[in-house]
Parts: C-alpha cells; structure tokens; sequence
C-alpha cells in the first residue's frame, strides 16, 4: 500500500534502502559487475536506481519553477524506457561496484532530504507541478526510492539464487 503520508514516506523509504544495503554490502566486486544473460549486472541495476532518483528531484525542481519537465528524459518517451536504460548503462558502463553504491547512498540522502523538506500538503495535497498526471509528489518519490529498492532487492536475490539468470 502507497504512502500517504510524509512520516510513512520516510519511514518505507528507510525501511526499503536498509533492506537493500544489507542485500548489497555482502556482494564483491566480480559477482556486482557479472552480466546477465541479457547484459545486466547487479551494478548496473544499483546505478540504475541512483539515477531515477536524480531524475524525480529534477522533474520536481524544474515543475517548482516552471520549467518544462521531461518525463522520463529529454528525448524520451515512456515507450522508450528501453532505449533509455541502455543508453544510461552504456553511459554507466565505466562505473565501478563501490561508486554505484556510493551514488545509491547519496541519492537516498538527498530523498530523504527532500522528504524531510516538505509538509505532508507539499507531499501529499495534490498532483505534481508539469507531471501532467494526478501522482503527487510524494507517489513519484515512493516509485523513485522505496518502489525501487524493493524491485532492486528482487533482482539482487534472483541473481544471487541463479548466476547469470534473472
């Protein structure tokens, strides 16, 4: 169940990244940086998630000033989620295991304190400025970190039950 509150928001989105950092601190360099059958490593997911957080603050900041917000990316359409990943692991490709833990840390301690920033009515009180849809800003940062840690921690556990699978 959705957040729907700031104190639920922040309480989720703690809960999901200490679950994750558990899963992922006891993983080494060579199994983080090992492709999957469809040339996905546990790395690139980590990367992944640090960069869609870095993403939902862009898309709230340029909404609070009234800049266009591109969803997802500039140049990029929702159906194009697929191009865009692989442009952002090849973008990513020289990213190293401990730098993409350490870009998934910052990029939680920036959520958190954006959350922290914010009322429950910035949160929760209505749609947010140049999303075009009725998701507040408190849904897009629940599918930005904890929806997101949970979906990385999936993956991680299929990999590690399945080398080279998942």
């Amino acid at each position: 169940m959705a957040a729907t509150s700031k104190d639920q928001l922040i309480a989720i989105t703690g809960k999901e990244y200490a679950r994750l950092t558990a899963l992922i601190d006891e993983i080494g360099e060579t199994v983080a940086l090992a492709k999957d059958g469809g040339g996905t490593s546990i790395k690139d997911v980590i990367g992944h998630r640090a960069h869609w957080i870095e993403l939902f603050l862009g898309w709230y900041r340029d909404g609070q000033s009234g800049k266009a917000v591109h969803f997802p990316a500039e140049g990029y359409k929702w159906n194009q989620l697929k191009a865009y990943n692989a442009m952002l692991r090849e973008a990513q490709s020289t990213l190293g295991w401990a730098d993409a833990k350490a870009l998934l840390k910052n990029g939680h301690e920036q959520l958190l304190a954006f959350m922290a920033s914010k009322s429950d009515v910035e949160l929760y009180g209505g749609p947010m400025e140049g999303a075009n849809n009725d998701w507040t800003p408190g849904r897009w940062a629940e599918a930005a970190g904890p929806s997101h840690y949970r979906s990385a921690g999936k993956y991680v556990r299929a990999r590690l039950r399945t080398p080279g699978r998942a």
